[in-house]
């Protein structure tokens, strides 16, 4: 169901209601569309909607809800967004991390967290390197080796949907960090962005281990969060029509499962390796009855 809260929120000259779902973002996408809500007014897990289409959105079926209801509501829905990964607290939280991770680099970090923030990324987004950053953290104690840190920073820094991305942003961290950081971790750097590829490290290959279990982690989220990365997925190929997006889509997924073993470290096992071989078999069992 969708529910709104009255218009009270300040913002360029008039003021603002919340449109949100309490069942699913996708349901929430699909009556924005339908009723006209533009796409960028999307914050997440709400839309920020212009006092002068309450009306017509309550009309359209909508629920008015108070303020406080509609955040209990959101709340109790699962799809509430916590704030730390919201894009200016996302962006704060990754410039703190650069400039701890690579101290008087920050034109570098500001070009890559550009790149990450580009209007065109879903999910891979600023707030997936965020992710990817803090399962690091969760593997190795927030004690990453900064080769590894780095190849997060670069693994997705090229970003255009085609099979091409992985080498483009191993070549751009080539041209970055040269003269930056010693040949020899650039070398590293770069072997490890390529390796996202396939996420297949081999078998004494620790830092490959911890980039790709970090980078899959999101396999292993609760229901709500692997939901809104599949819808975020989907998003980052609307180009594709849905036949041929379900039958990309599916392939990803057989081959993610057929990954053996799925995570590497014992420790992205223990968080990630059942709920993700859940979360997979459900996503594919959907696609196959769709």
């Amino acid at each position: 169901m969708i529910f709104i809260d009255p218009p009270f929120w300040p913002a360029h000259g008039t003021v603002f209601s919340h449109l949100i779902s309490d069942a699913s973002v996708a349901e929430l996408h699909a009556f924005a569309a339908a009723n006209g809500v533009a796409e960028r007014a999307f914050d997440l897990d709400h839309y920020d909607v212009p006092e002068r289409i309450y009306l017509d959105l309550v009309a359209a079926g909508a629920v008015p809800l108070s303020g406080k209801e509609l955040a209990r509501t959101l709340v109790a829905s699962g799809l509430r967004i916590k704030a730390k990964y919201r894009v200016k607290s996302v962006s704060t939280v990754l410039e703190l991390r650069w400039n701890a991770l690579m101290p008087g680099q920050p034109e570098l970090g500001a070009e890559l967290l550009g790149r990450w923030s580009e209007p065109h990324r879903h999910y891979h987004s600023a707030t997936h390197l965020l992710a990817v950053l803090e399962a690091l953290d969760a593997l190795t104690g927030r004690n990453t080796p900064r080769e590894v840190a780095l190849a997060a920073w670069f693994h997705d820094a090229v970003y255009n949907g085609t099979t091409a991305d992985e080498e483009d942003s191993a070549v751009l961290a080539q041209e970055c960090l040269n003269g930056i950081v010693p040949t020899i971790e650039t070398a590293e750097i770069c072997r490890l962005v390529r390796l996202t590829t396939t996420h297949s490290p081999a078998a004494g290959d620790v830092a490959g281990h911890l980039l790709c279990d970090a980078d899959l982690a999101i396999l292993g989220g609760e229901p709500d969060a692997y939901s809104r990365y599949t819808e975020g997925v989907r998003r980052d190929y609307a180009h594709v029509s849905e036949d041929d997006f379900a039958k990309g889509r599916s392939a990803v997924v057989r081959q993610l499962l057929a990954l053996q073993p799925m995570f590497h470290t014992a420790r992205g096992q223990e968080l990630w390796a059942a709920r993700a071989q859940e979360n997979l078999n459900r996503e594919l069992a959907g696609i196959l009855t769709s």
